[in-house]
């Protein structure tokens, strides 16, 4: 189990994904009409421009919101071996925390936190 398994799992991917793509191109038949074209908005049919700009705070409060989330990837190795570890557990985690905690506080301050 070394480079060559890697190897093999990433031609397999590349190889499975491009077939399972031509086969449907071949398959299915293209349709084209009106309806295609349109954004899907709850089956109501849209009224003046659909293309709007979006304020950035949404994409930014989404990022910060993924940031703080991911964060609980790390705590569930951490717990697994926080009883064994000890005090050197304790410590780290104390530490991540107060990068987490640094962090929102700056988010805060520049107003990223605010739903406009």
């Amino acid at each position: 189990m070394g480079a060559s398994s890697l190897i093999v799992l990433i031609i397999a991917a590349v190889a499975f994904s491009g077939i399972a793509i031509m086969l449907s191109t071949f398959v299915l038949k293209a349709t084209k009409n009106k309806q295609k074209g349109e954004p899907y908005e709850c089956g109501i049919p849209t009224k003046g421009k659909t293309w709007i700009q979006l304020n950035v705070g949404y994409y930014l409060f989404a990022l910060i919101f993924l940031i703080f989330d991911v964060e609980l990837v790390f705590l569930y190795p951490w717990a697994v071996v926080a009883k064994s570890m000890g005090w050197v557990a304790l410590v780290e985690i104390v530490i991540f925390f107060f990068i987490l905690f640094t962090g929102f506080l700056y988010a805060h301050k520049k107003g990223a936190l605010k739903w406009v």
